[in-house]
């Protein structure tokens, strides 16, 4: 087939978008595919015009313009198949307030949390849950701009500091424990992951693309209860937000062993050490595998339509 693969785009995670694109790029080839690259950030205006020209688009975007659902939508006007979420699912997962609701609103367990909008400050005075929290970008990823508070004193420098200003928050109670991810294929849950930071104290920008930056064990040495339980979860919250063909949820475990659910991750990282390669690999599928499956789903998807 002639495949678009569309990576790098505009959001602070491009660099990692197309690291894993070369990867993509090199296994698409081995699987005897042609394969056109195209980084939005430089090409936007030839998107339409090439896809017009390919059997099937490969997505390896990490936030706007991809995980936000624009590309999606694009590819949908224009009849082209791809792998991935839809652009209303792909929309709803990059907000994190809105994911939690959902998963609210499915009974899924999630720390407590509030919406925190850049033209609102002051309505964190409203916040009914004490501390420790934790202050993210509403629409982030990589975990780019993550912040703790203790007391109430740090969390108002927390919202005062320059690299919030502009951000719509979400704040949430900190949950100290271990940090654990399951990505879903089609209707299956993969072999979770269990992720020790080597530095510092939780999956920070360095500790994912560094390396050395953490212990990364999969499958993930918890119980048989345990895995099951976090497997089913990130079943549920995959199916709550109706993403198509596959996802990756992130959990934090308490010391009870109770899972909460973070986020979902419509576009999982590609990279041959990313998580959910890792994942396929204890599933048992190489790159080139996961890379098949991806786009049979997708053109799956156009076969129903």
């Amino acid at each position: 087939m002639r495949i678009l693969l569309i990576a790098g785009g505009w959001s602070n995670e491009r660099e990692i978008a197309l690291l894993g694109a070369e990867q993509i790029k090199t296994a698409l080839y081995a699987l005897g595919h042609e394969v056109i690259l195209l980084d939005p950030q430089t090409r936007l205006q030839e998107l339409i015009p090439e896809a017009e020209k390919c059997d099937f688009a490969f997505i390896n975007l990490h936030g706007s313009p991809g995980e936000d659902g624009l590309i999606q939508a694009i590819l949908d006007r224009l009849n082209v198949p791809y792998q991935g979420a839809n652009p209303a699912a792909s929309q709803l997962c990059l907000n994190k307030t809105v994911t939690k609701m959902f998963f609210a609103r499915h009974d899924l367990p999630t720390a407590p949390w509030a919406f925190l909008p850049r033209s609102n400050r002051a309505g964190s005075t409203a916040i009914s849950f004490g501390y420790p929290r934790v202050i993210k970008p509403n629409n982030g990823g990589s975990s780019v701009g993550i912040m703790f508070a203790e007391t109430e004193k740090a969390f108002k420098d927390v919202l005062a500091c320059n690299e919030l200003e502009c951000e719509d928050l979400i704040v949430e109670t900190r949950i100290k424990g271990r940090e654990i991810t399951c990505a879903v294929l089609d209707t299956t849950p993969l072999p979770p992951v269990l992720i020790t930071p080597r530095k510092g104290t939780f999956f920070d920008y360095a500790s994912k693309y560094d390396d050395l930056g953490a212990d990364e064990i999969c499958p993930a040495p918890i119980s048989p209860e345990l895995t099951l339980k976090i497997q089913d979860l990130a079943l549920a919250a995959h199916q709550a937000l109706g993403i198509d063909d596959y996802s990756r949820t992130d959990f934090l475990v308490d010391d009870h062993d109770n899972p909460f659910l973070l986020e979902i991750n419509t576009l999982p990282g590609m990279t041959r050490a990313s998580l959910l390669p890792k994942e396929a690999i204890a599933a048992g599928m190489c790159f080139e595998d996961l890379i098949t499956k991806l786009i049979e789903l997708g053109m799956r998807k156009k076969k129903m339509k």
